[in-house]
């Protein structure tokens, strides 16, 4: 499947910081990671920080499928709302499953504390925000969940917005729980340190057939090398939906734009800066981030995926209607020009919550599916449940994203 167009701005920024090589002898280790991308990477990593020999696989180059097209906004709050979530799943459940992202960004700003890297992680507040009446109730019981759940929020009014952030909305949630991050600098950065402490990684290679025996698995690939291992993990993102009949979700299109750096605000000149993450409410929603050289990304405009021409065919005409829309949030904001543009695929599930865990349908068999606008925290949580299984550990929050709910 082809994940996403043209050259995202990562790849053109970093292009190819480390190469691996493909497949070239048979191997035995105890798990097979499938999947080179931010995904992979971070479980990778965490089973190499518990000892456990990894192998990792990828068919393209590491980290060229969705995590070269993600935008790398780092946030607690998922696709369905707290107070949308807590009517399908229940309270106690829906906060837990929010306070996760809460953990999972702590933990990925420790994990690049420890990897002591520039992969331009940096701590930012989050505004989720109601531009049009029709999604200002919305915004305002959310506020009420969050705030019953114990999360530090502030209801800003229009005011506020317009004087503070020069936006032009109804109202906001602020949260001082965010970040950002470069996910494909993230991603190389973690290979890198899995393969000094033994992780093998290969990518070009791909999985064409996988064996099942009694308590392990051989991974046949298409460069006649097999791989046999005691567990496969399947953190193939958005692709993983070819290896099960299980329907897990919905693909959907998702556009985004990186513009040329801003230019330096003249001398008297008030218009408040975009150091914020901005999603809206609104569906389609619209997202604005800013990044370490002054450019900004601006994303959404999601539609149901048909296929990669058709969703290719519709970039200019996303890119225009993403500009056109942040001008109506920030009126008096210099129209920014484009720099690049793409398309990407992802996926949404029915609660908004990821796929985490095993199913009877492919044993000796884990899988991480952090479908959704969130994914890199998904990812982070199925780390540390994928490598409790796997150890044996009972881990309180796998029942959130077992694959049978």
């Amino acid at each position: 499947m082809d994940l996403r167009s043209r050259y995202p701005f990562w790849l053109v920024k970093n292009g190819i910081p480390a190469t691996y090589p493909p497949l070239d002898r048979e191997l035995e280790t105890d798990v097979v990671v499938l999947g080179a991308g931010i995904t992979g990477a971070l479980t990778a990593y965490e089973l190499m920080r518990r000892e456990i020999d990894v192998v990792v696989l990828d068919k393209r180059d590491a980290a060229w499928g969705s995590t070269s097209a993600s935008t790398g906004l780092l946030q607690y709050e998922i696709d369905t709302d707290l107070h949308e979530l807590t009517d399908l799943i229940g309270r106690e459940r829906a906060t837990r499953a929010y306070w996760l992202g809460v953990e999972a960004i702590e933990a990925l700003a420790a994990i690049v504390h420890e990897l002591g890297v520039d992969c331009h992680f940096r701590p930012r507040d989050s505004l989720y925000v109601a531009r049009r009446r029709q999604d200002e109730k919305q915004i305002r019981a959310e506020f009420e969940a969050r705030r019953r759940a114990g999360f530090a929020v502030q209801m800003l009014e229009r005011a506020t917005l317009i004087e503070q952030y020069g936006m032009n909305a109804r109202c906001a949630i602020l949260s001082e729980i965010g970040a950002e991050v470069d996910p494909y600098l993230l991603t190389y950065h973690l290979l890198g340190r899995c393969l000094t402490r033994g992780v093998r990684i290969f990518d070009r290679t791909t999985m064409q057939r996988l064996i099942h025996h009694d308590g392990e698995v051989v991974v046949e690939t298409d460069r006649n090398y097999s791989i046999r291992a005691k567990k496969v993990i399947f953190a193939t993102g958005y692709e993983s939906q070819l290896y099960l009949k299980q329907d897990v979700g919905d693909l959907n299109s998702s556009f985004a734009v990186v513009t040329e750096p801003l230019a330096a605000q003249p001398l008297g000149d008030t218009t408040p800066p975009i150091d914020y993450l901005m999603w809206e409410a609104a569906r389609p929603y619209l997202y604005v981030r800013n990044t370490v050289d002054g450019r900004l990304i601006i994303g959404g405009e999601d539609e149901p995926f048909r296929d990669p021409e058709k969703r290719d065919r519709l970039i200019s005409k996303k890119s225009a209607r993403l500009l056109k829309r942040f001008q109506a949030f920030y009126p008096d904001h210099p129209l920014p020009e484009i720099a690049f543009s793409w398309a990407g695929t992802f996926g949404e599930t029915k609660d908004g919550l990821a796929y985490i865990g095993e199913t009877e349908e492919v044993p000796n068999a884990y899988w991480a599916m952090g479908y959704g606008g969130n994914g890199i925290t998904w990812s982070m949580i199925a780390s540390r449940i994928l490598a409790d299984l796997y150890q044996g550990v009972p881990n309180a929050d796998a029942h959130l994203f077992r694959l049978d709910r």
